[in-house]
């Protein structure tokens, strides 16, 4: 029996989560990783990554200049909400990248204009996750053919993204619980891969409000980009590489300015995910 509650953004479940609110959360890791960062001793770990790349992105027009080469934001103007996760990398994206800081103009926007900005040509392009920005511009009467996706993880920003975190306390007193939902949710995943209808047909018996056209194409956009990655191909859905999120780490020193020696082990816990075989997509 699991009751699902709707946040705002990607890191308002984390405080949710570490205080006992919530048992469960779901989240972006990297906010985690800062959220611990500045105090070690909070009750919340990552125990199954989703995103295995984060769907961090600057979205822009063709027409306007922009392509999928990080350096042709340069000389452009950038619409970024200050909450925003993907902007949130924007000082660690430019050593990536190798983009000139200075020759870019960043405008803050809320969330609510960020899509129509970029449509009235307002801004040049915008911060966002792809698979939410580009169907919001698309809605917005631009075409496939004037939209240019710079992914962050494809240019040199290896992260992890939204992640299934745990309060410490439920889960020591509570292991086959969260065993068990993690188990669950990676059969989801791997059935909605397989089948994406049936995946959205899911979603929408929850929320028959959306479009089930533009569900399906937001699913097939995040697992091509995000879940269905080479790594998850060839070792599960859920698990992390040490070696990556510790790199991860040092990226988030750039961007997030960490001060502490939070670790890979501070952030995430392996012990509750299902073996293998029950973690591989097809």
């Amino acid at each position: 029996n699991v009751t699902i509650d709707s946040g705002a953004g990607s890191v308002e479940a984390i405080p949710r989560v570490a205080t006992g609110a919530y048992q469960l959360g779901f989240g972006d890791i990297n906010s985690l990783i800062k959220f611990l960062d500045e105090d070690p001793a909070q009750k919340v770990r990552a125990v199954m990554v989703v995103y295995e790349r984060p769907p961090f992105a600057i979205i822009g027009r063709k027409s306007l200049g922009v392509t999928e080469d990080p350096k042709s934001v340069e000389g452009k103007k950038l619409g970024a909400p200050p909450p925003d996760g993907a902007f949130a990398q924007w000082k660690a994206f430019v050593q990536a990248a190798g983009i000139d800081e200075s020759k870019v103009t960043i405008e803050s926007v809320g969330f609510p204009v960020r899509e129509p900005m970029l449509a009235q040509g307002q801004v040049d392009g915008i911060f966002g996750f792809a698979f939410s920005s580009v169907l919001n511009l698309k809605a917005q009467g631009i075409g496939d053919d004037d939209i240019a996706t710079i992914m962050m993880a494809e240019n040199g920003l290896d992260l992890y993204g939204n992640s299934i975190m745990v309060n410490t306390d439920f889960a020591a007193q509570n292991p086959d619980a969260v065993k068990g939902f993690l188990r669950a949710v990676a059969k989801g995943f791997a059935d909605a891969v397989a089948d994406p209808d049936a995946g959205v047909t899911a979603v929408m018996k929850r929320n028959e409000v959306l479009d089930a056209a533009i569900e399906r194409e937001r699913l097939d956009m995040a697992n091509a980009r995000n879940i269905r990655t080479p790594y998850v191909v060839e070792n599960g859905f859920g698990g992390v590489d040490e070696a990556k999120l510790a790199a991860s780490i040092d990226y988030l020193k750039v961007s997030m300015g960490l001060k502490g020696a939070v670790g890979p082990g501070d952030v995430f816990d392996a012990s509750y995910l299902p073996p293998k075989e029950e973690r591989l997509i097809p």
